[in-house]
């Protein structure tokens, strides 16, 4: 009878095991997704500013009057 008890013992251990193992990874994949999800978000809200600097920068730039045309000199024969 020992043996069949340690047959049950090992059967409902390797059950847990297997449960306990089964938790353990929807609860990190469910992590990883909430990770990869912040990511996500973060790089779209950075983006979102990156843009909007640069158009911020180009309608200073274009705001800005043009330069003075640079004068070419002459040279002189000698």
């Amino acid at each position: 009878m020992s043996d069949d008890t340690d047959a049950k013992t090992r059967a409902a251990e390797r059950a847990e095991r297997s449960e306990r193992m089964a938790r353990e990874g929807a609860q990190a994949m469910a992590e990883h997704l909430a990770s990869v999800k912040a990511v996500d978000e973060r790089t779209v809200r950075l983006r979102a500013l990156r843009l909007a600097k640069e158009a911020e920068e180009a309608a200073a730039k274009a705001a800005e009057p043009p330069p003075p045309p640079k004068r070419s000199r002459k040279k002189v024969a000698g």
